[in-house]
């Protein structure tokens, strides 16, 4: 079974990260989360975030969770929402908590490290705080949604961020429409006639 991290980070968008595990294929993956202390306060003035029962649970300042050392081998970790504080520790070695601990590791280590800030506007400290990670290897897939599938509800839209951070992980799970996906399965289903 593969294994991922998932932490949630100050910022607002707290749905986000609901939508996130509410959408995850358990049976694939083995799932840690790290929830800081911030997020929790964001997410008692954004409706809430509970995490299913199969996810493990480590407390931002626990050191000693599997995800905290190189010799444990994680699949990726997604930090969602990403605050630019967050953002800003991860780009500079700044090591002080388990999420930021768990990103280093996975810069080091090569991992798949993806980050998804929720911040508008960007100072220019921001954006080269982004290419740096970007240079040492990080995903940055802003929580910007897409239209084109024409999206009903909230979720719909939240949906959208979601299915691009899950093809980044290499998580197969359907929860967006994808850009023209119907005539690309019309014309496969005509070529196998």
């Amino acid at each position: 079974m593969k294994k991922l991290f998932v932490a949630v980070s100050g910022a607002s968008g707290t749905i986000y990260a609901r939508r996130f595990f509410q959408h995850l294929p358990y049976d694939d993956w083995e799932v840690h989360a790290s929830i800081s202390k911030a997020a929790h306060i964001v997410a008692s003035h954004e409706g809430g975030l509970n995490l299913p029962p199969h996810v493990k649970e480590w407390d931002e300042k626990d050191l000693t969770a599997p995800v905290a050392s190189g010799s444990n081998k994680f699949e990726a970790m997604v930090v969602i929402p990403c605050s630019t504080g967050t953002l800003g520790k991860l780009a500079h070695g700044i090591a002080d908590n388990l999420i930021t601990r768990s990103g280093e590791v996975f810069l080091k280590e090569r991992r798949k490290l993806i980050l998804v800030p929720r911040e508008t506007p960007l100072s220019l400290i921001q954006i080269k705080n982004m290419e740096l990670l970007t240079l040492a290897g990080a995903h940055i897939i802003p929580a910007t949604p897409s239209f084109y599938g024409q999206p009903k509800t909230i979720e719909d839209l939240v949906d959208t961020v979601i299915a691009r951070v899950y093809d980044h992980v290499g998580i197969d799970a359907a929860v967006s429409k994808r850009w023209r996906a119907e005539e690309s399965e019309k014309k496969k289903d005509h070529s196998e006639l």
